[in-house]
């Protein structure tokens, strides 16, 4: 393809197929991908941070095609195929600070159940409120693994991993006002963290998390 050098092996080399990114991609490129991988065998394909007047085409030009599909309007992810049976050690916890914070989770879960996980979504739980978080302290402690979401000043991943037993992966978002920076502020925070076993991915990166705590969640798989 002109546009494209499509990886067909990285399922077998990563356990994982390629996923296609939508940002920035046209229609018709993503819809050319998806068709090319689906004519090298893949089941199943992920396209993330595909937004809504992008999926327009595409939706039409699979449903021509008659490719089952089903688009996760929060997630801004669409999936082709079925999504397997979860196959993971346990359940990977989604928490987040605020109900703005939900996007960003959305396309962590996505990307975790397309990739074989149980999801437990712990949603608009932040330091604001605490003990809206420890009234889900048995749920935290009983993950595999958690992710935690957060702007603002993103408090919450040191707060979690203060809390449990199970690696946490810190997700800044950049919901907040202009100290924010967009953040920028919030990745910092979390950069910073002095509970043990926090690591951090990029700002609004959902798909990263996602992805990590699924490696996790089959190590020894």
């Amino acid at each position: 393809m002109e546009y494209a050098n499509l990886d067909f092996e990285r399922r077998e080399r990563t356990g994982a197929p390629e996923i296609i990114y939508g940002a920035g991609k046209t229609p018709e490129q993503i819809i050319g991908i998806i068709k090319a991988m689906i004519s090298g065998g893949e089941e199943s394909i992920l396209v993330t941070r595909l937004d809504s007047d992008k999926y327009k085409e595409v939706s039409d030009a699979l449903y021509k095609d008659e490719v089952k599909y089903k688009y996760y309007e929060d997630a801004k992810a669409l999936i082709t195929g079925d999504i397997k049976a979860p196959d993971g050690i346990g359940y990977v916890a989604v928490v987040t600070g605020g109900t703005s914070d939900i996007p960003v989770a959305e396309e962590a879960c996505v990307t975790l159940e397309y990739l074989g996980n149980e999801v437990k979504r712990i949603y608009d739980v932040g330091v604001a409120g605490i003990h809206r978080l420890l009234k889900r302290e048995e749920d935290l402690n009983n993950a595999t693994v958690v992710i935690a979401i957060a702007g603002m000043e993103g408090a919450l991943a040191s707060v979690v991993g203060g809390l449990v037993k199970a690696p946490v992966i810190a997700v800044p978002t950049s919901i907040g006002y202009g100290a924010n920076f967009g953040g920028l502020s919030a990745l910092l925070s979390m950069l910073n963290s002095c509970a043990s076993g926090v690591s951090v991915v990029n700002i609004d990166n959902g798909f990263g998390a996602g992805f990590q705590a699924s490696m996790i969640n089959h190590v020894g798989k």
